[in-house]
């Protein structure tokens, strides 16, 4: 059994997060690219290493040791983007799933098949007519629809969107009317936005707040105040200082881009 091999076995869910990711590709592929890329990086970091190690008196040693450090750290790194992906591609599924869901059970009320219905909504705008597709494909290849949408719920990374997915195929494995389930599904998905819209609500007037004084009042005065001190002490104050400021404060600004982006619940109205 080659490392490739031995790798698959220590991450039995790779093949599921593979297909749930769109890589088409199976999982021993996947860690042997993965190690590929491990080793060369790893190399070019520890050469590096290598080069600027007499500057910081670094023993040489230690690279075997760095080198495998560094195995390690992108190694983990390929995996975990993997599941970044993947959350990914649930963002913009979950963005999309109430449209779709409402699409879908438009389709239905007005008279049309279930299999009808899918096709249409598989033609439909948004990433959510991806996974209908799927559904589609998997039963123009002759599957039942129940086999069909319990596959596209088991690898699908949207919980909403496999929420709706389920409640149909338990419709359609009770036997009784689709539309009433999927009505209900729908209703719930949209209480949960406006609840995710109250929180965001909440959130940003609590990080307007915290902006307003550490983005806007604190370096604001901090600037003066500094200013008349230097004056009044007769400080020389070359420009780097305020380039320095200048920096910080452009930190500052972008960590509150990030929070205001994280914060905003992922909802497509």
């Amino acid at each position: 059994m080659n490392i490739s091999s031995k790798l698959v076995n220590k991450f039995p869910q790779l093949k599921k997060e593979l297909r749930m990711a769109k890589i088409d590709k199976k999982p021993k592929e996947y860690i042997k690219e993965s190690f590929k890329k491990t080793i060369i990086f790893s190399i070019g970091f520890t050469v590096l290493v290598f080069f600027i190690s007499e500057s910081i008196n670094l023993p040489l040693i230690l690279l075997p040791i760095i080198f495998i450090i560094f195995m390690f750290i992108f190694f983990n790194f390929n995996i975990t983007s993997l599941k970044g992906r993947i959350n990914k591609r649930k963002k913009e599924i979950d963005r999309d799933v109430l449209f779709a869901g409402k699409y879908l059970l438009v389709k239905l009320n007005s008279g049309q098949p279930l299999v009808n219905a899918l096709i249409d909504a598989s033609k439909s705008y948004g990433v959510a007519s991806t996974y209908f597709k799927e559904i589609v494909r998997e039963i123009e290849l002759g599957k039942s629809i129940e086999e069909a949408l319990d596959n596209a719920t088991e690898y699908n990374p949207s919980q909403k969107f496999k929420k709706i997915l389920f409640q149909i195929n338990n419709a359609l494995k009770i036997g009784i009317d689709v539309t009433k389930f999927l009505e209900a599904t729908l209703n719930e998905i949209a209480d949960e936005q406006l609840i995710e819209i109250n929180r965001y609500g909440k959130k940003l007037g609590s990080v307007t707040l915290f902006y307003m004084l550490l983005g806007v009042v604190v370096p604001s005065l901090g600037l003066t105040i500094t200013v008349v001190i230097v004056s009044m002490a007769n400080l020389n104050v070359d420009m780097v200082m305020f380039m320095v400021f200048l920096f910080f404060l452009a930190i500052l600004q972008l960590i509150f881009l990030v929070i205001y982006k994280s914060i905003r619940p992922n909802i497509n109205i």
